[in-house]
């Protein structure tokens, strides 16, 4: 009885060992899972999302997993940022950022620059901009810092006059000549493309005009070397003062030689920031 007993518990202890030993190594698996970092980042889905697909394996090799939450507008991912439900999003220009903060008390800042957006005038029921009809309607972005780019534009094409100096603070209220009598339709910038059938052309932002599949009416846009493509290039932003070194590797990334590869190679009028 005694030599059973001693074998019994010999069996108990092997198992143990065993059982210890497949806890150890289950422990050191989830551990290295564990220390793989996991960036959530908000964006538009084009080109911002598509983007970021294309930069994740290259983060992967880091150890970094991104995790890309598409937005469909221009407030929800700034908000979702702001409260931290995300570590970074990519959507938006400068401009439009310190405007936000301005007028919501966040607190973001730009990490970098990745591209320039060409914003474009776009053929609605009018396809040539020289036979733009009198009292024509030109739909534009309601927020302020892409409507007054719009209106620049506009101007660029000279179907408008505006104050001088109006500049980004620009607004209908600073059209000093209006020799068309142009009508200006203020719409959300996301619903611009599927609005086009019910004006005579629209000014329409770069992301949206790929996600709305209306770049094959593009009449005119910005250059990609103008004053525009300083000012108005997208960065990624993140909560001030956030030092996480994940978000440095993912700018680092989103700034390299292969993503700016995919940018000139995929997008007609999409194109990396300038250095």
């Amino acid at each position: 009885m005694k030599k059973k007993n001693l074998i019994r518990v010999a069996a108990l202890c092997v198992a143990g060992v065993l059982a210890l030993g497949g806890c150890a190594q289950q422990g050191e698996k989830d551990k290295q899972e564990g220390d793989q970092v996991v960036l959530k980042v908000g964006a538009s889905p084009s080109p911002h999302g598509e983007i970021l697909q294309q930069a994740a394996p290259i983060l992967e090799k880091e150890g970094i997993k991104l995790e890309i939450q598409e937005f469909t507008d221009y407030i929800l991912p700034n908000q979702a940022l702001e409260s931290g439900e995300l570590d970074a999003n990519f959507f938006q220009h400068k401009p439009y950022l310190d405007n936000f903060n301005e007028e919501n008390g966040t607190h973001l800042e730009s990490l970098g620059a990745v591209h320039f957006e060409a914003m474009g005038i776009y053929a609605g029921k009018c396809d040539d901009l020289k036979n733009l009809p009198e009292g024509a309607k030109v739909g534009v972005p309601s927020d302020p810092t892409n409507e007054a780019r719009a209106l620049q534009l506009l101007e660029q094409e000279g179907l408008i006059t505006l104050k001088e100096g109006a500049g980004l603070t620009a607004t209908a209220q600073d059209i000093e000549e209006n020799p068309l009598k142009l009508q200006l339709v203020e719409l959300e910038a996301a619903i611009l493309p599927r609005s086009l059938a019910d004006l005579d052309i629209g000014v329409i932002n770069g992301n949206y005009a790929l996600e709305g599949d209306v770049v094959d009416q593009l009449l005119v846009s910005e250059s990609a070397d103008s004053q525009a493509a300083q000012t108005f290039a997208n960065i990624v932003a993140i909560r001030e003062g956030d030092d996480n070194p994940a978000l440095e590797k993912l700018i680092e990334v989103l700034q390299g030689e292969e993503i700016r590869t995919y940018i000139e190679e995929n997008y007609e009028t999409v194109f990396p920031a300038a250095r």
